[in-house]
């Protein structure tokens, strides 16, 4: 809803001011004095632009504009800044971002209204059993006219005081055209209200046929009270749940130090807060503290526990040059360590950042339930209809008292609140329990597809292997010496981005060695580099790029041959177009690689490797670590269709990589892994990101999804079920057979447990074991 500055202008009471629009962006206008529809705290709208709304009182105070952006779980689109609730739903809205332990203003406005009704309902509980009491001496207690009287006082706070959010984001649901869950909570006691209210003050305009024996019309003060009350329990009940599914990211936030142990450049150390620390400063950790923020290790080495990050508990040994996490807990030994990255740049508030953007995003089964809501209200209020109709033609006297109670049941039993919780609500949890076990899930869709898929791609570099080979041994030719010739391919690969690159330059800074300028340099995708150095033409690459330039290696060929069945990459060097010698580099396997296939095996995953490396070398790696297939020697950008045409042939992939070349890759897989040690580019394009980078974490992220969408077919066959069989029982459909109906007061009992339920059920997950 927007204001329409055309109708609202020359109205004299009106000064420009802030006004709102519907976060849905529908284009519904005020064809009324628009004062009606503003307030000076409006919900569930968002901000727009400057506008009008009606002067603020005389006395009041300015108060702050809130700055916390605010979301609906089942319709993440709708936002607005400050609390409120959703035009679309009518629930509840929560903070986008997970922030601390604030209070939540909409549980604590839910508390107040339901201790204020439950104090008054009990009362009226206690004169409808009194009233059920045979007479006693020829006389009630109370006159019945005096009980009633009584009644309408003590229902009518409950009803129109405690329960007046429901009646407000009923007509909200009305104006917005998107009926809910409240739309049929006002209509029931609403509807059980007013009835009674005509009844007590004008008994006779109502027809005979609502009265009973005693020809009393009856009265339904009791139920209108009783259920406000019961929704209120639920609406307290489901807001406390909902507020356990960030519990996760809460306990990340909380693992963060409040202040950090700040070394001077004089050598003095002092505590300063934690939003104080700066990049460059330097800051000494001692044993067992948690580290302040993202850096390097400066001097010292320790055991750091990062658990918290990957899940896994053995410590990981740092020295100087490595890098810290923030949040993470130092072990037994003390270094000092350079602030790299503060605040919102830090890895732990990423990884918070990014788990809570992925609570807001939809899965696909979600829209199954979407479709489902759309027509479920209509349809409730329609059977409801049906419902009245059936019992005042041909049910017992009194005919419409009775066609009148069920018609309540049926609106107030139906509940497709539960329906659209249960997938986000299993989302938002089996998030979090991702993110404490090193697995981040960017999107909902990612986490739904990964539960499916049959085969797994795993780059080599980066992924399978450490990211960081090594030169192992030199094989020098025609004069050179292994010094000149490592010197001459040094100089040239620094111009180089590829992994093998920085080992050859990583080879000569360990040997001390003098490195040249560059000239002319080239880098040919596939093949290798080529430039100049000191006078001299160097090629570096693999047998493709000298083979372009004419330089037979024959002569290398068998021990080539050797060092590919090692599993050993080979780097052919030629100076002046003529043969100058081979560089050996090797890439250690993670330690943790051979158990993750070995696991991944066990779930039914078949593994594939794709690298451009050679295909010998590629088959001896695969051979080692029992991979299933292998497809070598492909060039960055043939990735992606190695990924299609697994796709074509009926599997649903996963691609796991790290490098700027897999990226395509993994935008083309069903599911997208990223390393976390590796490039942001990779990172983007994947719908999974493994913080540490360790395979297994592969293993717990298939798990957390299966697991995830078990809970979420859990929560929807419960929801579906309770309304296919509430709604009919509701309407009386057992009566005819065992003389049964269902009282409204029960009918709210289980609408209010059953959104509560499927809460309840996505909480599991947070114990899953992965």
């Amino acid at each position: 809803m927007q204001v329409d500055p055309e109708k609202a202008a020359g109205t004299s009471q009106y000064q420009r001011h802030t006004y709102y629009f519907c976060g849905l962006g529908c284009k519904k206008k005020f064809d009324a004095n628009p004062a009606q529809y503003l307030a000076p705290k409006p919900q569930n709208f968002v901000q727009l632009s400057a506008s009008l709304t009606a002067p603020a009182p005389v006395h009041a105070q300015p108060q702050a504009a809130p700055s916390v952006e605010y979301t609906c779980p089942m319709h993440p689109e709708v936002r607005q800044l400050g609390p409120g609730s959703c035009p679309k739903c009518g629930m509840a809205l929560e903070p986008s971002e997970v922030t601390g332990d604030e209070p939540n203003p909409e549980l604590q406005d839910m508390q107040r209204r339901f201790r204020t009704s439950l104090i008054l309902t009990v009362p009226l509980l206690v004169l409808m059993i009194v009233e059920m009491l045979p007479n006693h001496g020829g006389g009630r207690w109370i006159m019945s006219s005096a009980v009633a009287w009584i009644q309408l006082a003590l229902a009518t706070p409950v009803v129109l005081w405690a329960g007046w959010p429901f009646f407000q984001r009923a007509w909200g649901s009305l104006l917005n055209r998107s009926l809910n869950m409240f739309t049929l909570i006002a209509l029931g006691t609403g509807a059980a209200y007013l009835f009674s209210v005509v009844a007590l003050l004008f008994p006779n305009s109502l027809p005979a046929a609502f009265r009973g024996q005693s020809r009393m019309v009856p009265l339904y003060f009791e139920p209108a009270a009783v259920i406000t009350t019961l929704v209120l329990l639920g609406q307290v009940l489901e807001l406390r749940a909902r507020s356990q599914t960030s519990s996760a990211l809460r306990s990340l936030l909380g693992l963060a130090p409040k202040s950090a142990r700040l070394v001077e450049d004089g050598g003095n150390e002092h505590d300063v807060p934690l939003e104080e620390v700066k990049i460059g400063d330097r800051l000494r950790v001692r044993p067992g503290e948690k580290i302040p923020v993202d850096g390097t290790v400066l001097e010292g080495a320790s055991s750091i526990d990062e658990s918290m990050l990957s899940g896994e508990s053995m410590p990981v040994e740092k020295s100087t040059g490595a890098r810290v996490a923030g949040g993470t807990i130092n072990g037994t030994g003390s270094f000092i360590m350079r602030a790299d990255r503060v605040g919102s740049d830090t890895l732990l508030s990423q990884i918070v950042r990014l788990v809570s953007e992925a609570q807001r995003t939809r899965a696909p089964i979600q829209r199954l339930a979407d479709r489902v809501a759309s027509y479920f209200v209509p349809a409730v209020i329609l059977a409801a209809a049906l419902t009245f109709a059936v019992w005042a033609m041909y049910g017992p006297e009194p005919r419409l008292s009775h066609a009148f109670v069920n018609a309540v049941a049926v609106l107030i039993i139906a509940c497709p609140c539960a329906l659209g919780l249960a997938t986000p609500m299993s989302i938002m949890v089996a998030t979090g329990r991702g993110a404490t076990a090193g697995v981040l899930v960017r999107n909902a869709e990612a986490l739904e597809v990964l539960h499916k898929i049959d085969t797994l791609v795993l780059d080599k570099t980066g992924t399978l292997t450490q990211g960081k080979p090594k030169v192992t041994s030199i094989l020098s030719l025609n004069g050179y010496s292994e010094t000149d010739l490592l010197a001459l391919a040094a100089s040239l690969e620094q111009s180089s981005e590829h992994p093998l690159a920085s080992a050859v330059v990583s080879a000569a800074k360990e040997r001390n060695l003098q490195l040249q300028r560059v000239g002319e340099f080239q880098s040919i995708t596939g093949q290798g580099v080529k430039g100049r150095v000191a006078g001299r033409t160097i090629l570096a690459g693999n047998p493709a790029l000298l083979n372009s330039a004419g330089i037979a290696m024959d002569e290398l060929t068998p021990r080539v041959e050797a060092l590919h069945g090692e599993g050993q990459s080979v780097m052919f060097i030629a100076i002046d177009n003529q043969p100058a010698g081979l560089l050996a580099i090797a890439d250690p396997i993670k330690p943790s690689t051979a158990d993750a296939i070995k696991l991944l095996h066990a779930e039914g995953v078949r593994v594939a490797m794709l690298t451009g490396d050679n295909r010998r070398t590629a088959l001896a790696v695969a051979k080692r670590l029992g991979i299933d297939d292998v497809e070598a020697e492909v060039l960055p950008d043939r990735k992606a269709a190695t990924i299609k045409k697994l796709q074509s042939g009926g599997h649903i992939v996963a691609m796991a990589g790290d490098g700027v070349n897999d990226a395509p890759a993994l935008a083309a897989a069903n599911v997208g892994i990223a390393m976390g040690t590796g490039t942001d580019i990779a990172m983007e394009s994947a719908g999974v990101t493994l913080v540490q980078g360790d395979l297994r974490a592969i293993v717990r992220a298939l798990r957390l999804s299966r697991a995830a969408m078990r809970n979420i077919r859990q929560n929807l066959f419960f929801a579906f079920v309770y309304n296919i069989l509430g709604v009919p029982i509701a309407a009386g459909v057992l009566y005819p057979f065992f003389g049964l109906l269902l009282s409204p007061v029960i009918a709210s009992a289980a609408m209010t447990f059953s959104s509560v339920s499927v809460i309840t059920n996505a909480l599991r997950l947070r114990k899953i074991q992965l």
